[in-house]
């Protein structure tokens, strides 16, 4: 067996037919578009963690049963600038650069004091995301580089703060059935106090040249301040039903001072964000439609969120669906070097770590100030979880456990912000390369599986069939790879209501493990996934 993880990723810049065996349906026509960390060195220098390595984006198109494939390399700034210099020259989440001591005083002098406030790397490396007809790969920083969807080419990079005041902003946004794109972001430094600043950029926000970035239309919905102003929480995404989006302010945070001296103190960014268990956690409700935000104070106990997976409303309840942890050692898997250990070490070394759990919270929408103290506000036949008013007046939630280990969640996005049954997503069990595709039922609490011995399949992306009614009538895509040479890595497609093999098609060529990822159908420009 190799060792394919921290393994250096190569191009397909032009199109290679795959071998399919078995069957691809015919309907199935679109291109599926993934991104994740690609080349982990350059020259003698190497990152430190897999969520560094530079984004190499690829993408497997479907039409009449067959499927090709290709991938590059995103040409971003960060990109050109390590190639050029032979070495690692640009900071990343988990590898603090420093500059060369060749370089003169004035140099180096100049290129610490830019690191007192840095300027993101704009390698975005986690997601492929669409605002209007345009389409970006993107990460978590105040960069997006735009790219086109049908040759991978880079066009180039947009910065959000020109459009608006952000220095993060999360690279999995919520689409509505518009097509309209809403997202969040958080800003630190800039005119006024910081906070979170959730938006929306209209569905026909582009031009018919496309020559100008849809964030020109961007259009702000609120804004929620931090409640301590140097901890601002972390947040990787958020949740949204048909009248409001909920931000999950966690007790995983982001240590503003350490960022600001983490260059001089030899840190990396990562390292500035820490896990309080003692703190809580906080759910803000908002209208999306008019931006006022709920006055009621909903919280929980700490925990650390990364994906939420659905959220609706029911019976004047709002029902969010995530996966929670219940420390943020999560990241500590993903370091390179642990990565390659041996997968038997790496299990047992991993095994104090706390387990993705599939949480259930239900918020009350209709609290006012005659509500009952100390009871159960849920009603809600359906689940355990518990909203108790506190003689304050806020509301103490407590989830209820719908599945445990699985993590990347997907769903049948057309039951995005709708009551839905089904997730799909990677089973975890003690390892950073998950083995198995899990499809959960959140109705029965039960599951199936799919498996291939020495096979590591990519995060579950569902495409429904034409004029599919049914939840799970339409099928599962999934990239898989595999440490074993005999092994050609290929793109599984599942019969979503079985997750039995429809067909798969086999890549004659590198193909590297990614994140996330975005399809796109051949009959309409708009997203089908988040």
């Amino acid at each position: 067996m190799q060792n394919i993880f921290g393994k250096n990723g190569t191009e397909t810049p032009e199109p290679v037919q795959a071998t399919v065996k078995g069957v691809i349906p015919l309907w199935l026509e679109g291109t599926l578009i993934r991104n994740g960390p690609g080349l982990f060195s350059v020259g003698d220098s190497r990152y430190n963690h897999w969520f560094d390595g530079m984004s190499l984006i690829h993408s497997f198109t479907f039409k009449n049963g067959e499927v090709s494939y290709r991938s590059k390399f995103l040409k971003s700034d960060t990109y050109k600038r390590n190639i050029k210099a032979e070495r690692i020259v640009v900071s990343e989440f988990g590898t603090m650069v420093y500059p060369d001591p060749c370089k003169n005083i004035f140099s180096r002098f100049f290129t610490h004091l830019s690191n007192v406030i840095p300027d993101f790397t704009d390698n975005n490396l986690v997601n492929i995301i669409q605002y209007g007809a345009d389409v970006y790969a993107a990460s978590e920083i105040n960069y997006i580089n735009k790219i086109d969807p049908s040759t991978l080419e880079t066009i180039g990079r947009t910065n959000y703060r020109n459009h608006i005041a952000l220095n993060l902003a999360t690279a999995h946004p919520h689409y509505d059935q518009e097509g309209n794109t809403y997202n969040m972001g958080t800003a630190i430094m800039g005119l006024g106090k910081p906070k979170y600043v959730i938006f929306k950029v209209p569905h026909d926000a582009s031009d018919a040249t496309r020559q100008k970035p849809a964030l020109r239309k961007l259009e702000q919905v609120c804004s929620i301040p931090f409640r301590s102003l140097l901890f601002p929480s972390y947040f990787h995404s958020f949740g949204m039903t048909d009248s409001y989006i909920v931000f999950v302010e966690q007790a995983f945070k982001l240590d503003i001072l350490k960022l600001a001296t983490a260059y001089f103190r030899g840190e990396n960014w990562g390292n500035c964000l820490k896990f309080d268990p003692d703190d809580t956690t906080l759910f803000h409700v908002v209208n999306r439609h008019t931006g006022k935000r709920l006055s009621t104070k909903f919280f929980g106990v700490a925990m650390v969120t990364f994906h939420h997976i659905n959220a609706y409303e029911e019976q004047e309840q709002l029902v969010m669906d995530l996966v929670s942890y219940k420390d943020s050692n999560l990241y500590e898997m993903f370091y390179i070097d642990n990565m390659r250990q041996e997968p038997g070490q790496l299990e047992e070394a991993n095994k104090a770590y706390s387990a993705p759990v599939c949480s259930r919270y239900v918020l009350p929408l209709n609290i006012h100030q005659d509500s009952e103290r100390g009871v159960n506000l849920v009603t809600l036949s359906d689940t355990s979880a518990s909203a108790v008013i506190q003689e304050d007046g806020s509301v103490l939630c407590t989830p209820d456990t719908l599945f445990t280990g699985l993590e990347l969640p997907r769903i049948n996005y057309n039951f995005n912000a709708k009551k839905y049954r089904y997730v799909y997503g990677s089973r975890v069990e003690w390892s950073a390369h998950p083995s198995k595709i899990a499809k959960v039922d959140v109705q029965s609490r039960s599951h199936v599986e799919w498996f291939q011995e020495n096979c590591y399949p990519s995060e579950p992306v569902f495409v429904a069939s034409p004029g599919a009614t049914e939840e799970d009538n339409g099928v599962i895509l999934s990239s898989v790879i595999s440490p074993d040479p005999a092994l050609v890595p290929f793109m599984l497609v599942l019969d979503a209501r079985t997750m039995k093999e429809l067909g798969r098609a086999e890549i004659p060529a590198s193909v590297h493990m990614d994140l996330h990822g975005l399809y796109i159908p051949a009959s309409k420009p708009g997203p089908d996934q988040d």
